[in-house]
């Protein structure tokens, strides 16, 4: 049976960490971002109003195409966050949801708010980041 969540709820430290609640705010607050991201790429996907692709005006159909690129990056990035959306909710249905990939560490209830689809601690994040920095620096 679901949690059943108070109006205005937001997760305390004073509380078990991850507990029923905590997890039915997360997987509330995940799903509210998935439904938002669908229909921002639906919007963007089956709105062809303003296409100048075809105007005989070569401004017009050079600031069409670049709107067009903006906007499929935009459906690519959401995607990705629709797939890291995904991985949580079935994180928290495992019952590994808030807890450090790397370290099995508490991720916190602050970042966790910030970053729903964070699965590493500060620390580890900044660890990996570094580890990247290098990679690219070499």
């Amino acid at each position: 049976m679901p949690t059943k969540l108070p109006k205005n709820y937001k997760p305390t430290s004073k509380e078990k960490y991850m507990c029923a609640k905590h997890k039915a705010y997360f997987k509330q607050m995940l799903f509210n971002w998935k439904k938002e991201l669908i229909e921002q790429n639906n919007r963007i996907m089956f709105n062809d109003m303003d296409d100048n692709s075809a105007s005989a005006d070569i401004v017009d159909q050079a600031t069409s195409v670049s709107g067009k690129t903006v906007e499929m990056r935009t459906v690519n990035r959401n995607k990705k966050l629709i797939t890291k959306i995904d991985s949580a909710v079935n994180k928290i249905e495992e019952g590994t949801y808030g807890y450090c990939e790397e370290t099995g560490e508490e991720i916190g209830l602050k970042r966790l708010v910030a970053r729903p689809i964070a699965s590493l601690t500060v620390e580890a994040q900044e660890k990996h980041e570094k580890q990247e920095k290098i990679f690219a620096d070499n």
